[in-house]
């Protein structure tokens, strides 16, 4: 059986250096906000290339306390795209912000800047892009949008670490960016993190206040905030794994690179292009016959997932706030979309043996 994912195989080749960071931090006896959470958030600012990272306790705190550090009006509107996975959406409406929803172009699966102007009115705040399956947006048109209606921009950078436009990494753009570190993604904790990237100073200390319960400094609370913070522990992973980033986007550059020149053109591929620095969190294919295609794999030893099988607007926690459109192009992907495997621990064979195997349906 070819696993879509194994976080113990995925973790293997870090197991002596985890090992070795979890004795320091229990030897340390520092476990909340301490030597390692203050390491890891600069050295992910200098991998990005931004001015600060601060550490939140998961992705969606990320989006959440992004959006709550920019001070957006009460019940404005923050434009977003239709087929992102709910937890985008769900954070726009945590922070008393009006999810409006614009559909992705086809090729990329990202928000289309062609559709967003149609939908910019004056109670427009921001706009929130994510940068899904680990492709950049389209930047410099929504840029050009922001300067254009005065917006802020948000980056949801979830599954796009170390992905760039033009030369320039994800989580550069906004005014504020949300990255997690969720076991599965490519650059992965043990458990559960995320972090705000942004160069605004003030940006940035909002957010450390909002993740202590609105302290900035002990015993002193200035903001109603939240309890959100990266483990110190996690923090000490983070680190080691950070450094093997660049590594893990280039072998899952390298397994995308099999698929993209074997698999037959029945299947919708991703689309590539020059100025995007894609690395593949997810392998996102097409294929009008989904489902069966996805049993098929199955019973040929080929585990496969759907990202993501019911869309936002219509989930039972979100209808009332978004609406039921019609997003065809959203339908399309969500009804068509699978994901192949491309983990960290896949070998070439592997998936070859997943090529061949796909090319025989």
């Amino acid at each position: 059986m070819i696993e879509y994912e194994n976080l113990s195989h995925t973790n293997s080749p870090f197991f002596e250096e985890l090992t070795q960071a979890f004795g320091s931090v229990l030897k340390e006896g520092r476990y909340i906000l301490g030597a390692n959470v203050d390491l890891f958030e600069r050295e992910f600012a200098g991998y990005l290339g931004c001015g600060e990272t601060v550490g939140v306790g998961c992705g969606f705190d990320a989006i959440r306390l992004s959006l709550e550090a920019l001070a957006l009006p009460g019940q404005s509107e923050v434009i977003l795209p239709s087929n992102a996975y709910m937890a985008t959406a769900l954070a726009a409406v945590h922070s008393s912000l009006k999810p409006v929803l614009v559909e992705p172009d086809i090729r990329t699966y990202n928000i289309d800047p062609s559709r967003i102007e149609e939908r910019i009115t004056g109670r427009t705040s921001a706009i929130l892009i994510v940068h899904l399956y680990g492709k950049c947006c389209d930047m410099n048109p929504i840029l050009e949008l922001c300067r254009k209606y005065g917006l802020k921009l948000a980056e949801d950078c979830a599954q796009a670490h170390g992905a760039s436009y033009r030369g320039r990494r994800a989580g550069t753009f906004g005014d504020t960016a949300a990255f997690s570190f969720y076991p599965t993604k490519n650059l992965g904790a043990l458990g559960d993190g995320g972090a705000v990237a942004t160069d605004d100073p003030d940006l940035a200390g909002r957010v450390r206040s909002l993740r202590n319960y609105g302290s900035d400094r002990k015993n002193y609370y200035s903001m109603r905030g939240f309890n959100s913070r990266l483990d110190e522990l996690q923090a000490a992973f983070l680190c080691i794994k950070l450094q093997y980033l660049d590594r893990i986007n280039a072998h899952k550059r390298a397994l995308a690179r099999i698929y993209l020149e074997g698999l037959k053109e029945d299947f919708v591929k991703p689309h590539v292009d020059d100025d995007f620095g894609d690395v593949f969190h997810i392998f996102a294919i097409r294929h009008e016959r989904r489902d069966a295609l996805r049993d098929y794999l199955e019973r040929n030893g080929v585990r496969t997932e759907i990202h993501y099988p019911v869309p936002s607007y219509k989930q039972v926690n979100l209808k009332d706030m978004l609406g039921s459109g019609p997003y065809p192009i959203s339908d399309e992907i969500h009804n068509t979309e699978l994901s192949l495997p491309i983990a960290f621990f896949h070998t070439p064979d592997q998936i070859c043996q997943v090529v061949e195997i796909m090319n025989g349906f």
